[in-house]
């Protein structure tokens, strides 16, 4: 069937059904879908507990590996992908420390197993998200390093997004979590005035001057919504998401993560940009404050 979504190695779901070797999970957004057994760790309460309370390191890498030994040619155990957690290994004796070997940290994965990753690729999970700082230079960098990745239904990792599984990397990667979809995430954060007017169509002359209007108040790091307007027989629609990045353009995940203009006239203009109905702002708006933090939201992960 259709992928609904992808979780990042370390969330915490819970299994409501199974049938064969597949598990019907429910994810923190929440989403209910099914995945397969050997994707899970089952754990009893305790277990969850003690895997919550345990420090971690979380991947910052795009790409990274966990390795018998501490080399590349050791036997590959798991791959790694931004935002994945793994628990540290500690050294036994008197004070004990994370086990480390020359450029390489020894980490376990969640159903136990250890192995190696490059320490380059890891930050101790309690101090990163205690550096992580929501400005629009992080998020307009942070979206730009995923430049390039293909575009996939549900994708919600860096090995492949959906234009809200772009923005939600993102955000968590600064430390904070937005909703999951599009239609979601369009009713959180601050709205921007957007004076739209729906009857000029693509290929009308005043298009420019048009994007021009709907771009005006618009800085980086704002959300911008795509989608068809409500009429009197149907409700607004929202189908896409990008985040502004200035100047009057966007990245965003349409066939790949890639950047568009939404000004008609421009190399790179982008077809659907007539198409733009809202924008939202989480960055520097006074009611970030009350956007979850991944340290806060302990039930979601750790």
């Amino acid at each position: 069937s259709a992928l609904e979504t992808q979780s990042l190695m370390g969330t915490i779901v819970e299994i409501v059904a199974e049938e064969g070797y597949w598990r019907q999970v429910v994810t923190p957004e929440p989403y209910t879908a099914w995945c397969t057994n050997l994707g899970l760790v089952e754990m009893t309460a305790e277990q969850i507990n003690e895997y919550k309370a345990a420090p971690k390191y979380i991947c910052t890498a795009q790409h990274s590996g966990v390795y018998e030994g501490p080399s590349v040619t050791s036997r590959r155990l798991s791959d790694l992908s931004m935002g994945n957690l793994v628990r540290v290994v500690y050294k036994t004796g008197k004070k004990p420390k994370p086990s480390v070997k020359k450029k390489w940290a020894e980490v376990m994965l969640p159903d136990g197993r250890k192995g190696w990753t490059p320490a380059a690729d890891l930050k101790e999970f309690s101090q990163w998200t205690s550096k992580q700082k929501l400005t629009p230079e992080t998020i307009v960098e942070t979206a730009k390093q995923f430049e390039g990745t293909p575009y996939l239904w549900g994708g919600a990792s860096s090995k492949g997004l959906d234009c809200s599984g772009l923005v939600r990397l993102t955000f968590f990667m600064n430390g904070h979590l937005l909703p999951r979809n599009a239609s979601q995430q369009v009713l959180n954060g601050r709205e921007i005035i957007m004076e739209c007017d729906h009857s000029i169509t693509p290929d009308s002359e005043k298009l420019y001057q048009e994007m021009l209007k709907r771009t005006r108040n618009l800085q980086p790091g704002d959300l911008v919504f795509f989608g068809t307007p409500a009429t009197f027989w149907a409700h607004e629609k929202i189908t896409h998401v990008g985040i502004y990045i200035g100047n009057g353009k966007i990245i965003h995940a349409s066939h790949k993560v890639r950047i568009n203009s939404l000004i008609p006239g421009q190399s790179d203009y982008y077809e659907n940009s007539h198409k733009l109905l809202k924008a939202r702002r989480y960055v520097g708006w006074q009611g970030a404050g009350m956007l979850p933090t991944i340290q806060s939201q302990a039930y979601f992960l750790w």
